[in-house]
């Protein structure tokens, strides 16, 4: 494979494409699956049950498929998926699953992890997603797609973020974040609507629904889980439906402050 720096170190058994680049000093486990167009840079040390898509770019230094940071793991078979066309950026560290946990940590299509990201065992990230540099996730975390996480944020484990949320810069989020919304802060709490985000993707009718759900559920003095069983009976619109279901189906709560 002329693709393969001479200084790699690939183990019997990977299957590499051969349309896959490997840089100098990169090692890459037996169990180890990558499809083609993808890019692997220098020194970076792939292993485990890692199954890597089609184009991707993983830069240098990135630490992929290693056993998971959990003292419960005792040496169960447990896997890496990382579907297609992602980047993961410089120093970034991303365990396999355990077998308390489901057994997978899984990335979707079309993310960016930025430099020093780490992404802990059992995560679950969907698609289009961005977690920007030096963001710490724990293990079980649910992402949703469309979802913005900025740099220096850490992230409790089992927390569950949803579509179109962006978490702002430095937070600390240690609950469940509902889709379309904003959040930020040491105990990130809600802030806003993401109005930008939704402006560049949802019609202004469905905007309007959701900002009067939103108004609703969040700046009534009424419960949140019964204004939000009421929106399910009274709405037909599926955005505001999608937003009122993750309020009754929360497991950590949602972070927020009465006006």
């Amino acid at each position: 494979m002329s693709n393969i720096h001479k200084t790699a170190i690939i183990e019997q058994g990977a299957k590499i494409h051969e349309s896959v680049v490997v840089g100098a000093f990169t090692i890459i486990g037996s169990k180890v699956s990558i499809d083609e167009g993808t890019t692997v840079s220098s020194h970076c040390v792939i292993d485990g049950l890692t199954t890597i898509g089609k184009n991707n770019r993983i830069f240098s230094h990135a630490v992929l498929g290693t056993i998971p940071q959990d003292l419960k793991f005792d040496g169960e078979e447990t896997k890496l998926i990382i579907c297609n066309d992602n980047t993961i950026r410089e120093h970034t560290l991303i365990n396999t699953g355990t077998s308390g946990g489901g057994g997978i940590t899984s990335i979707g299509n079309n993310c960016l992890l930025m430099g020093h990201v780490h992404l802990g065992h059992d995560c679950i990230l969907q698609n289009n997603i961005v977690i920007a540099n030096s963001t710490a996730i724990a293990g079980h975390v649910e992402i949703d797609s469309n979802v913005v996480v900025g740099g220096l944020s850490a992230i409790h484990q089992f927390a569950k973020i949803g579509e179109y949320a962006m978490i702002g810069g430095g937070s600390i989020l240690v609950q469940d974040i509902p889709p379309f919304c904003i959040c930020e802060g040491n105990r990130a709490i809600l802030r806003s609507l993401n109005i930008n985000g939704l402006r560049r993707n949802f019609s202004r009718d469905d905007i309007d629904a959701i900002k009067k759900a939103y108004k609703a559920i969040f700046d009534s003095k009424n419960p949140i889980i019964d204004t939000s069983k009421e929106l399910i009976n009274t709405t037909d619109n599926e955005f505001v439906k999608q937003l009122a279901n993750f309020v009754i189906n929360t497991k950590r709560g949602i972070p927020f402050a009465r006006k």
